[in-house]
């Protein structure tokens, strides 16, 4: 009986989304506004539905972990590129904040940030798999699955939401 492989299908799959992510963030300057959000509002969907399929057969850590491997000032380049595109249209306001329930004031948030967040888990999963063993890609897909389960992937819905705003809004649907 033969064992199964650590990578499936989907997970070549989502590497590849990953990988795709962060290439179009890292050439956003290149881009106009109106490609960028049309080319997020198609990853960030698939991106969405290829992480909760996301299944390793592999015995799993206690602590999986992504060693960091983003620098801060690239960070914070992709950050400041996305913001210059979208202007004044970066800051949306963010109702699902837990501070939201106490505060007499809106909670705003950032898309440039919320997509430079993404990109550091991308960024730093891409980094650890890059010609890795199968063991290796295993423990980054585990790591980077429970990211999602606990962080980015409210962040991504957030953003989607924030961009979808931006793509229809006043009846712009061309």
């Amino acid at each position: 009986m033969e064992t199964p492989s650590i990578i499936n299908t989907n997970s070549i799959a989502f590497i590849g989304l990953c990988n795709e992510y962060c290439t179009t963030l890292e050439n956003a300057r290149e881009s106009t506004r109106e490609e960028l959000v049309e080319r997020m509002l198609n990853l960030l969907p698939r991106m969405y539905i290829a992480a909760t399929d996301l299944k390793v057969n592999m015995i799993e850590p206690e602590e999986p972990y992504i060693e960091g491997s983003l620098d801060e000032d690239y960070y914070e380049a992709i950050r400041r590129n996305v913001e210059n595109l979208l202007g004044p249209d970066d800051i949306y306001l963010e109702v699902f904040e837990e501070d939201m329930k106490y505060s007499d004031t809106p909670v705003s948030a950032s898309i440039s940030e919320g997509l430079a967040d993404i990109f550091q888990v991308t960024f730093n999963f891409i980094s650890m798999v890059k010609d890795a063993p199968d063991e290796i890609v295993g423990l980054g897909l585990i790591a980077i699955r429970d990211d999602f389960r606990d962080y980015w992937g409210a962040t991504l819905c957030n953003v989607l939401r924030a961009l979808h705003h931006l793509r229809y809004r006043f009846g712009e649907t061309e």
